[in-house]
């Protein structure tokens, strides 16, 4: 009689699991389908994408040369520290940031005509 009990009580969870795997599924794929459905175009004008272009590259160019300065303040107390693993953080800090500046230029080289 136990048997049956602990069977049918394992039975019933797994039945719950598939119920709640098929919510989900069913609520993704919804979800998918009515993102597919509701996308609609961008009509943006060259000018804006390229202003937008613009922007962010500023931005990444800024973070490019906080990165630089935090690279040459680490170089510098390295020195002063003596000490050598600092001072590779820092010339790897300095070295990525400088990329990190100069990113649009590099990727204007790879692609031309992509990031103009």
């Amino acid at each position: 009689m136990n048997k049956i009990n602990s069977n049918n009580n394992v039975t019933a969870l797994a039945n719950d699991k598939r119920k709640k795997i098929m919510k989900r599924y069913l609520a993704t794929a919804i979800t998918c389908g009515i993102v597919a459905v509701c996308m609609v175009p961008v009509l943006a004008d060259s000018d804006a994408i390229n202003n937008m272009s613009n922007i962010i590259f500023g931005i990444i160019r800024a973070i490019g040369v906080i990165l630089s300065g935090w690279g040459l303040v680490q170089v510098g107390m390295s020195f002063q520290s003596h000490d050598p693993s600092q001072r590779s953080q820092g010339f790897l800090c300095l070295a990525g940031g400088l990329i990190i500046v100069f990113a649009k230029s590099i990727l204007t080289a790879i692609a031309p005509g992509v990031f103009s």
